[in-house]
Formats: C-alpha cells, sequence, structure tokens
C-alpha cells in the first residue's frame, strides 16, 4: 500500500476517450405477391412485427398498393431474425411473400 506524501501529486499522463457508435439500422419491407391473403399478411404483421391491427391494416394496403411497405426499423441482426421468420411462416402456410431489408 502506498503512503500519500506531502508534496506528492499524481498526473493522469493520458485519457481514454471511448466513442460509442449507434450500430446502423435496417427497414424490413414486405413485397407484394398476387397469391399471398391480406389476411394473412395482416395477421404476420401483429405477430411478428407487433403491429395493432389497424397499423398492421395500414402496412398491408401500403404493400398491396405501392408493391412494398416498412414493417418497421431494426438493428441488422433483428432485422435478419425477423425475414427468416416472416419466410418461414409464410413457407408454412404455402404463400411465396417475399421480405427484404436495406439499410437506413
Amino acid at each position: 500500500m502506498q503512503e500519500d506524501k506531502p508534496g506528492t501529486e499524481e498526473k493522469v499522463i493520458s485519457q481514454t476517450r471511448q466513442v460509442i457508435e449507434e450500430p446502423p439500422m435496417y427497414r424490413v419491407l414486405l413485397h407484394n405477391d398476387d397469391y399471398t391473403t391480406m389476411d394473412f399478411v395482416v395477421e404476420l404483421l401483429m405477430n411478428v412485427f407487433q403491429k395493432t391491427f389497424e397499423e398492421a391494416t395500414h402496412i398491408m394496403l401500403r404493400v398491396h398498393r405501392a408493391g412494398k411497405g416498412v414493417c418497421g426499423v431494426y438493428t441488422y441482426e433483428v432485422a435478419e431474425t425477423k425475414i427468416e421468420t416472416v419466410h418461414q411462416l409464410a413457407t408454412e402456410r404455402g404463400f411465396p411473400l417475399k421480405s427484404s431489408m436495406e439499410k437506413v
């Protein structure tokens, strides 16, 4: 253990600066097709993306009319997992629904 000595002063020689960057974010998109039912898309948006019925209906209509719609914005890993879940559920129900992500 070091004793305090009068006249001794401790100085910090270098300072460490921590810069924490936010992770890049990605939009998860649903793409329109001629086979997937609107009811399934609404159900999917409510269950996978935790949207209310009204939000899910609004997004579904945007997908239907514009060809694609944003379901949410997430980090890369979360967006990737959501896309895999969409594809798995659509395949299980026999729909060709596609989902993708784009960097914000």
